[in-house]
């Protein structure tokens, strides 16, 4: 029974619909860590040295005084410390503020934000996702195994962190049901050249594979560099048998092919002995020569040459 070749999705017709993010990543406000450290470290000395000089001032209500202000001006070199936030080259800071998202941070080196806000490390680092060996069925109905790597890099932290629980589980999961129903739609190799085939056109797959990956992950704020598949084989049980399918069409493709490039050169052969007037031959000499020539263009085995001493009529 033939069975018709899947619609081929369009670059513009996303494979699968996904919900539009709520949210989009934008720059925090921040101040350059050295700055602030500075600042901090002459609170820091300013209220030290206040609280140690206590004990050398005559007035009591101004050794107080300066006692307080040595204090506030510790707890807010303090506070102001847990502001500091180092930003590593390859990841980002995302800053909530009382569960809000206020903005995120990408530039490397040390940073300065708002102290009771919290900061969630994002690595932006371009990581590799390979996929289990999967044993599906392809379009034929006949089961393969396949396996697929993933290159994919973080490039909305926002998406990432809210859109989603566990944005790297998302991508492991997606990349498994992209592959699978890749799978599941093109058969592993056809001899019909209108369909597409898993092992016959690679890089067509492969460019479907990558758009079904990145139309599936999008919400999450994640980029696919490149999709490959590494792993495409019959299942054990039929790789005999698809094993001889493949050698017997591959013998009657060469068969095909010389038989076909046998019947050209005795067309020529009797096209040039007419026009150089060699010999005259009618229909019967002509199909005699004909069917000597193709057996021994076409036969696996070399001719045996046999002299007739007679006419060609005995």
């Amino acid at each position: 029974m033939e069975t018709n070749p899947p619609p081929r999705a369009s670059k513009n017709t996303p494979a699968v619909e996904m919900p539009e993010p709520h949210i989009r990543e934008q720059a925090a406000r921040a101040l350059s860590g050295f700055a602030v450290i500075a600042a901090i470290v002459l609170a820091a000395i300013v209220g030290v040295a206040l609280i140690a000089v206590r004990g050398t001032l005559q007035e009591v209500g101004g050794s107080s005084a300066m006692v307080v202000v040595g204090v506030v001006l510790v707890v807010t070199a303090i506070v102001l410390a847990r502001g500091l936030t180092p930003v590593s080259p390859g990841e980002a800071r995302v800053v909530q503020l009382h569960g809000r998202y206020v903005g995120t941070l990408r530039t490397a080196g040390l940073r300065w934000v708002n102290p009771i806000t919290s900061r969630l490390r994002v690595s932006t680092r371009i990581r590799n996702h390979e996929t289990e060996v999967s044993k599906v069925n392809d379009a034929d109905g006949n089961p393969i195994e396949i396996a697929a790597v993933v290159v994919w890099q973080v490039a909305d932290t926002a998406q990432a962190t809210f859109e989603v629980d566990d944005f790297v589980e998302f991508v492991s999961i997606q990349a498994e049901t992209a592959v699978r129903h890749i799978a599941n739609s093109y058969p592993y190799d056809t001899y019909d050249q209108s369909r597409l085939s898993l092992r016959d056109n690679a890089d067509e797959i492969t460019e479907r594979l990558s758009q079904e990956v990145v139309d599936r992950v999008a919400p999450a704020g994640v980029v696919i560099i490149e999709s490959r598949i590494t792993h495409l084989a019959y299942a054990a049980e039929i790789a005999s048998a698809m094993l001889r399918r493949q050698q017997a069409a591959a013998v009657v493709a060469a068969r095909r092919l010389i038989v076909e490039g046998a019947v050209g050169m005795v067309e020529m052969a009797l096209e040039r002995l007419n026009e150089k007037d060699i010999v005259d031959l009618d229909e019967e000499r002509k199909a005699t020569m004909a069917s000597n020539l193709l057996v021994v263009l076409v036969g696996d085995n070399d001719t045996q040459p046999v002299v007739n001493t007679g006419s060609l009529y005995q």
